[in-house]
């Protein structure tokens, strides 16, 4: 994650701490691209693979770009995967601004279409604002938001970003007491995710009852989702998507 506060040029420090990561990851692909060469003149097809990769690589890093900001496929990705290199992972750029600043900063503006080049977050936030809506009462919170012209507030959507570019999801269960959260990577099965609670649970998987929040916000209760015909039936291969409240039924 990548902090920007609104007072600095930042285009010019971002670029600065990106050739630095890939000077650092230079280092590692072109050990990786020797490993692989070194191997591959054996006839080995996988090192051949790994060494055009790396060479890929190379070429990249030694143009100061992120190894995130250039095209892949799936199988070279995964051999990118495997080199763990500090400009492969995913970036969040976090502007820190003041609160005039929250719409139509052209700062902000310039790192948005420079994070967009390479495929990267960006989430804007006033610090200020946040510790303002924090200390508000829930039924406040609402109006305060709307006079900034904002829809809620900026920690929500950092978190909900960053979630998105770690590729992770939320479901819920509900209890006769509690209401609980659980964090799963995006395309998890239902019976992969009813483990992540319990492994009886996946064990002993029988189906999966779904609703989503939205609807029990509308009709208030699940009898009242029952009747409505909107909780649904799915079984163990169902994908998860984010939001999903699920109850699970299982038998060990």
């Amino acid at each position: 994650m990548t902090h920007v506060e609104g007072a600095i040029e930042p285009i010019r420090d971002i670029e600065t701490v990106n050739l630095e990561l890939a000077l650092a990851d230079l280092q590692t692909a072109e050990k990786r691209l020797e490993r692989f060469s070194r191997v591959a003149k054996s006839g080995d097809k996988d090192a051949a693979f790994h060494r055009d990769v790396a060479a890929k690589m190379v070429s990249v890093l030694g143009e100061g770009r992120a190894i995130r900001s250039a095209d892949w496929s799936a199988g070279e990705w995964e051999s990118v995967r495997d080199a763990h290199l500090l400009t492969a992972k995913p970036e969040l750029y976090v502007c820190n601004v003041d609160e005039d600043g929250l719409t139509g900063n052209p700062r902000v503006e310039a790192v948005r279409s420079f994070a967009q080049a390479e495929g990267s977050g960006i989430v804007v936030i006033c610090a200020q604002v946040e510790q303002d809506i924090a200390e508000l009462e829930p039924s406040d919170q609402a109006e305060f938001l709307a006079d900034l012209g904002l829809e809620e507030p900026g920690l929500a959507v950092l978190a909900r970003e960053t979630y998105r570019l770690l590729g992770l999801i939320t479901f819920f269960t509900v209890g006769p007491v509690a209401i609980r959260a659980w964090t799963v990577r995006a395309g998890t099965k239902a019976a992969a995710a009813a483990g992540v609670i319990h492994t009886d649970f996946e064990r002993g998987f029988i189906r999966a009852e779904v609703y989503r929040i939205p609807d029990l916000l509308r009709h208030g209760s699940e009898v009242a989702l029952r009747a409505a015909g909107l909780i649904r039936v799915e079984g163990r291969d169902y994908v998860v998507h984010d939001g999903d409240v699920i109850f699970f039924r299982f038998n060990v």
